[in-house]
């Protein structure tokens, strides 16, 4: 059977030391929860995003006509996000503007990018979400431990003062109490500050990918835009047809004969 026993000096340390120092382990104790759940919410999150991505654009560049891919994309019952959402309120936008057909190709082009760059900065900050706490528990948690060190040793040197001769066995345990919050503040930071840094990483990535489909987009668009207004200005101007000439007007101008 398992010996319960093999744990019972760490739990006395834990239970025996100060009010203060037992506070500090509970709040960092909870700081490692709270940094571990959004560590797992996270990386579901980015797998998630890049899934999407790599699907989005595995039906785009198929070569599909864009108004059938709008309809498809804007079919499904869930909301779209990533790609999908940049995707649709750039086409949007750039729908809208050729429908009133006196926009000019670089107005249209214009505010098609600056439609794309909002939703683009609106899904990079969702990814960026609550990212800020792991940087906030890496940074913090070796401080807060540090904290409850030195309050622990500052205890047990305290209690020094009352006897006549100070041994190493009565100063250990009050140190080794403190010294618990300590790697109970690493043990929090660590793992935060190694996701922390992966994820920004990881968001970059996705962000850089989101921003080189915008401007592979804007230049699909672009071409068609220029060639739509090629297309109207090549359209010849409307002729008067010789045969809608009175037949009156024509024998007129025919010279007189002797």
């Amino acid at each position: 059977m398992f010996d319960f026993k093999l744990h019972s000096p760490f739990l006395d340390m834990i239970l025996n030391a100060s009010l203060l120092v037992q506070a500090v382990m509970l709040l960092l104790l909870l700081m490692s929860i709270y940094s571990w759940t959004l560590i797992l919410r996270k990386r579901k999150a980015l797998r998630r995003a890049r899934q999407e991505a790599d699907s989005f654009e595995g039906h785009f560049w198929k070569g599909r006509d864009l108004n059938q891919l709008y309809n498809r994309v804007t079919a499904h019952d869930y909301s779209p996000s990533g790609l999908e959402n940049i995707f649709i309120a750039g086409y949007t936008e750039f729908a809208r503007l050729r429908k009133q057909g006196k926009v000019p190709a670089m107005d249209m082009i214009t505010a098609t990018q600056r439609a794309m760059r909002v939703v683009l900065q609106r899904e990079v900050e969702v990814l960026e979400y609550q990212l800020p706490v792991l940087a906030t528990t890496g940074s913090v948690s070796p401080y807060i431990g540090l904290f409850g060190t030195v309050w622990g040793i500052m205890n047990s040197f305290h209690a020094l003062g009352n006897v006549q001769q100070a041994t190493l066995s009565m100063v250990a345990p009050g140190i080794s109490e403190a010294l618990i919050a300590t790697a109970m503040g690493l043990f929090a930071a660590i793992p935060a500050v190694m996701a922390y840094n992966n994820y920004v990483t990881e968001i970059d990535r996705i962000a850089g990918r989101y921003d080189l489909f915008s401007d592979e987009f804007t230049s699909i668009l672009q071409r068609q835009a220029h060639a739509t207004a090629s297309s109207a200005e090549a359209t010849p101007p409307a002729t008067v047809s010789t045969t809608a000439v009175p037949a009156v007007a024509m024998m007129s101008a025919m010279p007189a004969t002797a």
